[in-house]
């Protein structure tokens, strides 16, 4: 990633210079200061002498970062004192720089979130927003506990996920490595024996041989192919049209959709829940939460409760007809209402969502270990018999 000082306006007009350290162009640059409501004016990249960093940094880093952030601002100390302690103790070099460019701006007069901004890539907006809201309301302390605790969450959450998918992509990269090895070395033996015993090959058998060949004598065009269309893949992916239409399309998918929506509504609700605990107001908590949500589908969602609540509507109306929320989430909601305890009742309900993602991911591994199982066999036995088939003529032609 490129380091870029830059200057931009805001909705006012008016201009204020800066450092980004999580962009490699102009472009990104321009696209992360757009979410922040700015405009760039002018950008170039950082010719300074200061640390360099080494590698992107990790989640698990940000959130034992955000733990000990509010220990130790917690314990009486500074925010200057507890950044140069943490960016002393820093076994990574990029959090190192991050740290020394965040304690940097603060020692210039900056407020923590404007010292934060730049860096809104590794920390999320959900922590920007946490510590914006603590600075404003006299909180910080309470905020930052609030924020590193839901940085944990949100990487236990992230954890259950991968491991729901770490079991089927083993199995088909196993399966991938077995076919790989069948048509690469044992077909082009047998294509050999059956080339001396002029034996005629059916169907199945040609077309293992013709994918043999193509696979041993054009690899070096199959890789380069491949390695465009990964880039090609990810460069049509980011566009708005697209993404929207994948993003629709994994909430509706039959197996995964229904663990899909329940953690898209999962982040989205205890991301409110904390931003409205922290005291921010309903409809900022809900812009936020959408961001954090990170998914087009809950994003139209999100616009409609800010309408509904911005014409002085109860929120629990609108959640109602949508139906990505679950019945209880509503409930909850319309509860939390009546009696004034919104965010305690949305994070009960939180607590319910991650107990019920828990049981979906052990359910669908379930079902899948033994489908992939069959698929893999399946597949295996097919190539294999493509290969004996014509022995089996052979032998029938000398009995």
């Amino acid at each position: 990633m490129a380091v870029f000082e830059y200057i931009a306006k805001d909705a006012g007009g008016s201009e204020f210079s800066g450092v980004y350290t999580d962009v490699e162009n102009t472009s990104d640059l321009r696209q992360e200061l757009s979410k922040m409501g700015y405009s760039l004016v002018k950008a170039q990249r950082h010719k300074g002498a200061g640390p360099r960093r080494s590698g992107r940094v990790k989640r698990a880093d940000v959130v034992a970062f955000a733990f000990e952030f509010a220990g130790m601002y917690a314990a009486g100390l500074s925010i200057i004192r507890c950044l140069e302690t943490l960016e002393e103790q820093s076994e990574k070099g990029a959090l190192r720089a991050v740290l020394k460019d965040i304690r940097e701006h603060v020692e210039t007069g900056s407020s923590l979130r404007e010292a934060f901004e730049p860096h809104a890539a590794t920390f999320s907006e959900f922590f920007l927003g946490m510590v914006d809201a603590g600075e404003k309301g006299g909180r910080l302390g309470e905020t930052l506990q609030m924020a590193a605790d839901y940085l944990e969450k949100q990487a236990e959450l992230r954890n259950k996920v991968r491991s729901a998918f770490a079991y089927p992509i083993v199995v088909c990269v196993m399966c991938c490595l077995i076919v790989g090895a069948l048509v690469i070395f044992v077909i082009p033996v047998f294509q050999k024996l059956y080339d001396q015993l002029h034996v005629a090959l059916p169907g199945p058998t040609l077309m293992l041989i013709l994918v043999s060949e193509l696979v041993r004598h054009y690899w070096m065009y199959t890789v380069p192919a491949c390695g465009f269309l990964f880039f090609a893949g990810r460069k049509i992916y980011r566009m708005p049209g697209v993404r929207a239409f994948i993003d629709a399309l994994k909430l509706r998918l039959p197996v995964f959709g229904k663990l899909n929506r329940m953690v898209v509504v999962s982040r989205f609700i205890r991301t409110f829940s904390m931003m409205a605990q922290a005291g921010v107001t309903v409809v900022e908590a809900i812009e936020l939460a959408k961001r954090v949500a990170d998914n087009h589908v809950m994003v139209k969602v999100a616009e409609d409760l800010q309408e509904e609540i911005l014409v002085g509507n109860s929120l629990a109306q609108p959640m109602a007809r949508h139906a990505i929320f679950p019945p209880m989430i509503i409930q909850l909601t319309a509860a939390g209402e009546e009696a004034g305890i919104l965010p305690e009742m949305l994070g009960k309900g939180v607590q319910f969502l991650d107990s019920h993602i828990d049981r979906a991911i052990k359910s669908l591994l379930t079902k899948i270990e033994p489908v992939l199982s069959v698929f893999m066999g399946a597949i295996v036995g097919s190539i294999l018999m493509g290969v004996y088939l014509p022995m089996f003529d052979y032998m029938g032609h000398v009995k």
